[in-house]
């Protein structure tokens, strides 16, 4: 069968994330008619969005136009719409723009931050999975320094420079390490005793060490690295409540801090209990270990999005989403043809995680690196990850910069949503309440 027999095929993708994004390149290059709808008309290169609010990197440098990643495929049509539910008995995906018939659907729509129910957690924490929270957490960093500046009450300033990130995984000991440096290169040569001094950066896991899914030995390295910068690494630290200016620990210690930066997980996207659908843990779409949807051979979903029951645990990374997307579109046109979809079989391509400059861990099976070697390794495959070449091209910049001369360009304070999406930038006045990220 020819690609051409695949013209007429409809395949609707939601969510241009790595999943997506990749699984609709696939498929074009086989013929089919693709639509990929998003609510946003950009990709986002997560695994550095924690670099935006360190005020490493700029927002539109992780970012790519949907439309410019797609247009050398002119099967590859493009919708700016925000996914509101499925009729899969007539297969039509709704969107707030109306309606997408599909012969097979694509569900690739991420993942969102998950607060286990900690009381105040989504009002008054910051979340770490889009650019508006990139900014937004980059704004109430820079303005705690400036608020500090200002202030003579020792007990508001230290709670001004008392900056928590809930989470030890990845994100939170990235985050954690890149703060760290922001504040003592940059903002302490910015502001001087009078807006730094004492300022701490504190990381909260609720487990007994770091960096799960890592191996011992580079959770130890990574946590001692951190500890050597200058980070208070609390290990068992279960958050029960957070509030404007307080987090508390389930030992009963409370933490003064205007910043809680919360990384400790993700679950699926509230819209995928509306489907009517099977859902799994976490409320992620269930699939069979062909990534189909039970019941609807036609549904596939990948990505953080879903989860197979009873199969090994695959990571909510960049690369098991890319392999996953993949793999749908292949099983896709493998069912236009009227052949038999292929189990899904995950390959690890490794982990890593960078502490600061020159510092990271890598683990490649039974390859291990640590420091300078394994930051290298870290950047190669960053970059290289990246799309667009101005991207490439600033991101190493930004890098160069911050290696050889510790310093950060990014420090502006722009207008953008604070917690629970709430905008505006914060005011003279807005040293207090719920509704401000300060």
């Amino acid at each position: 069968m020819t690609a051409g027999a695949f013209s007429q095929t409809r395949v609707v993708v939601a969510g241009a994330g790595f999943a997506g994004l990749f699984a609709a390149k696939d498929l074009a290059a086989k013929g089919f008619a693709v639509t990929v709808a998003d609510k946003r008309n950009y990709h986002t290169f997560f695994p550095l969005l924690y670099q935006v609010a360190a005020a490493e990197l700029e927002p539109e440098q992780i970012a790519y136009p949907a439309r410019g990643v797609f247009r050398s495929r002119p099967n590859i049509a493009f919708a700016m719409a925000e996914v509101t539910g499925l009729d899969a008995s007539r297969r039509v995906l709704t969107t707030d723009a109306g309606e997408i018939a599909y012969d097979y659907l694509l569900l690739a729509l991420g993942s969102e931050t998950n607060y286990f129910g900690v009381p105040g957690a989504r009002e008054h924490a910051f979340g770490l999975k889009t650019l508006n929270e990139g900014v937004a957490l980059r704004n109430h960093i820079l303005t705690c320094f400036e608020r500090a500046a200002l202030t003579a009450d020792p007990a508001a300033r230290a709670a001004l420079l008392t900056f928590t990130i809930i989470g030890g995984g990845a994100t939170g000991i990235e985050y954690a390490g890149a703060l760290r440096e922001l504040i003592k290169g940059p903002l302490t040569r910015d502001y001087g005793c009078a807006g730094s001094c004492g300022a701490k950066v504190m990381l909260l896991e609720a487990g007994s060490r770091l960096l799960p899914g890592f191996g011992d030995k580079l959770a130890a390295y990574a946590g001692e690295r951190l500890r050597r910068m200058g980070v208070d690494i609390r290990l068992g630290a279960k958050v029960t409540r957070i509030e404007a200016d307080c987090v508390h620990l389930d030992g009963g210690e409370i933490l003064k801090t205007r910043t809680a930066a919360w990384t400790a997980g993700v679950r699926g996207p509230a819209a995928a209990a509306g489907f009517g659908l099977e859902l799994g843990a976490g409320g992620r779409l269930a699939v069979t270990r062909y990534l189909q949807t039970p019941g609807h051979p036609e549904i596939f979903a990948a990505g953080d999005m879903a989860v197979a029951a009873g199969q090994p645990p695959i990571p909510m990374t960049a690369p098991a989403a890319i392999q996953e997307g993949r793999q749908a579109a292949r099983n896709i046109e493998l069912l236009a043809r009227g052949e038999p979809p292929e189990p899904f079989a995950y390959r690890d391509k490794g982990v890593m995680a960078v502490m600061g400059r020159g510092s990271a861990v890598a683990g490649f099976g039974r390859v291990s690196l640590t420091g300078l070697s394994a930051w290298l390794a870290w950047l190669f495959v960053h970059v290289a990850w990246l799309i667009g070449f101005r991207n490439r091209l600033v991101a190493l910049s930004a890098w160069a910069a911050d290696f050889f001369f510790f310093e950060r360009s990014v420090r502006l304070i722009l207008p953008g949503p604070g917690p629970g999406g709430r905008t505006g930038a914060p005011g003279p006045s807005d040293l207090s309440g719920p509704d401000r990220p300060v």
